[in-house]
């Protein structure tokens, strides 16, 4: 009896017959999500028109996003007319996308988010701005420290009335990107199209299936039962992802304040080492398993190029990634994905129950 050890990438990955994740009685159990009930195929229909009407769901699909994305309303900014500050304050002067300009005095410090703070009387503690800028008046007087972050710190053709121990904190870089944020939190979530936005994107496809190419030819095996992994323990995957993205989030501030410094680098490093590696791994097993699933849906072209659902993965969370409002829920499906592929790799499949053999033997 001979034993079949040598299997291409092709064969281990996507359409191996010997492979875990094509045997029929574990695809039964994986159960149907409510997207694919939605777009089910009708029984009875010829071959051509089933290809025809997964054709049109894919379509439809994609055409649901690019509604979403045109359906973003621009906001205009508000008149930037400063809010005026006088007397004299105990509290804090705060703005909110709107510029303070004061006239009194404050004795503990001013802020403002998204605008200016123009100080043209007296205040006693530091003055801040965060994609904005501070402009001290001739005749005033700043006692703390300026901190400006997106903006630039201005004064007359005097020396500023300031104190003596104080000290200036200027980042001058990204100051509209930074008055637009904290003025429109929304756009954080919600990318403005454009031909360089959709070039960066493409770029993006590019680069990540070059990747997934590489690391499935380097790693055919470890990519395979990954895919089988993500397939059978799903819950339990996304169970340990969590855990240690929840433990990696907070146990890399709780090193760097209380651990010595040497110590809380290091297991920075490991950390974001671990991040990147787990990350990297991931994505290509995700890549994998989502192309080979909208082959079989959807695109019965190329249905054993390994070429082809590696470019159908990444095209559809790439596109997916760059909607508005939820990519940040993708990335962090991604992240944690990743991390519980990543803790989960040296162990068997079904954690209890029997292996799949990945090796046929053949008499």
């Amino acid at each position: 009896m001979g034993i079949t050890s040598a299997l291409t990438v092709n064969d281990l990955v996507l359409h191996n017959p010997y492979d875990p994740f094509h045997h029929p009685k574990r695809d039964a159990r994986l159960g149907t999500p409510v997207l694919i009930q939605l777009m089910s195929t009708p029984a009875g229909l010829p071959r051509w028109g089933l290809r025809l009407y997964r054709a049109g769901g894919l379509l439809l699909l994609v055409l649901s996003m690019f509604v979403a994305i045109q359906g973003q309303v621009a906001t205009s900014s508000p008149a930037d007319d400063p809010y005026l500050v006088e007397g004299v304050s105990d509290t804090i002067a705060y703005g909110l996308g709107r510029s303070i300009k004061i006239t009194g005095t404050v004795k503990n410090g001013a802020i403002a988010l998204g605008a200016d703070v123009i100080v043209q009387g007296t205040v006693e503690g530091d003055v801040a701005a965060i994609g904005g800028s501070v402009i001290q008046l001739e005749g005033s007087r700043i006692g703390g420290d300026v901190i400006v972050i997106g903006g630039a710190y201005r004064h007359g053709n005097e020396a500023p009335n300031r104190s003596a121990s104080s000290t200036t904190i200027m980042y001058a870089g990204y100051e509209q990107e930074l008055r637009n944020m904290m003025r429109n939190p929304t756009e954080m979530v919600t990318p403005h199209w454009s031909a360089r936005y959709v070039g960066l994107r493409i770029l993006a496809v590019l680069f990540w299936f070059v990747v997934s190419l590489a690391l499935t030819a380097a790693m055919p095996g470890t990519i395979s039962l990954g895919i089988a992994r993500l397939q059978l323990t799903t819950v339990r995957v996304a169970i340990i992802g969590f855990v240690a993205a929840a433990i990696i989030g907070a146990g890399v501030p709780f090193s760097l304040h209380y651990f010595p410094t040497a110590l809380s680098a290091l297991i920075g490093l490991l950390a974001l080492l671990l991040i990147v590696v787990a990350g990297l791994f991931g994505r290509v097993v995700i890549y994998a398993a989502t192309g080979r699933w909208l082959q079989r849906k959807f695109l019965p072209i190329g249905r054993n190029s390994e070429s082809v659902a590696l470019l159908l993965g990444t095209s559809f969370w790439i596109a997916l990634s760059s909607l508005p409002f939820i990519w940040p829920l993708v990335v962090a499906v991604m992240i944690v994905t990743s991390l519980g592929l990543a803790f989960t790799a040296r162990y068997r499949i079904g954690w209890g129950r029997s292996q799949p053999n990945l090796i046929s033997s053949r008499p």
